[in-house]
């Protein structure tokens, strides 16, 4: 009941509002408070206020809002967890399948970049023999060239 006459009260002062802005030759603006103005007697009049009064004491809402309110959490946290790991699983899935199909040049018998060019074998044991190593090795660059067509 008294949520009604104040939303009354407050569009009765909005058009009063209005009416002097209009007086002062400033329709445009006058317009706008009035349809400003005019909001509140409309929600009482479809019965928002009222639905909005009874929701806002009822414990039952309130735990409806607290379970949405939960429900938007846990999307949110999903999204996150997601979000790090990459995607969904079915991408994770594509993603697992296109690393083990590494790139191959058409010539080449063996990846050019596969984990076979990391192995502890591979790498020297000291400096020295670190040293000694040649380092322009463009084998990979040559079958990423070649796989191009270039």
């Amino acid at each position: 009941m008294i949520a009604e006459t104040v939303c009354s009260a407050v569009a009765a002062a909005g058009l009063g509002i209005a009416a002097v802005t209009a007086y002062r030759k400033r329709f445009l603006a006058a317009t706008r408070i009035a349809a400003y103005s005019l909001v509140p007697l409309g929600l009482v009049m479809t019965g928002v206020v009222d639905w909005l009064a009874d929701t806002a004491f009822s414990p039952t809402a309130w735990a409806g809002f607290g379970v949405l309110g939960l429900s938007w959490v846990l999307f949110s946290t999903t999204r996150a967890v997601e979000r790090r790991r990459g995607g969904t699983r079915k991408e994770r899935r594509a993603a697992r399948g296109a690393r083990s199909q590494e790139a191959v040049a058409p010539t080449a018998s063996a990846p050019s970049l596969g984990p076979a060019a990391r192995t502890p074998a591979a790498r020297p044991a000291n400096k020295r023999q670190a040293a000694e190593r040649p380092t322009d090795d463009f084998s990979d660059i040559e079958a990423i060239l070649k796989k191009h067509g270039i």
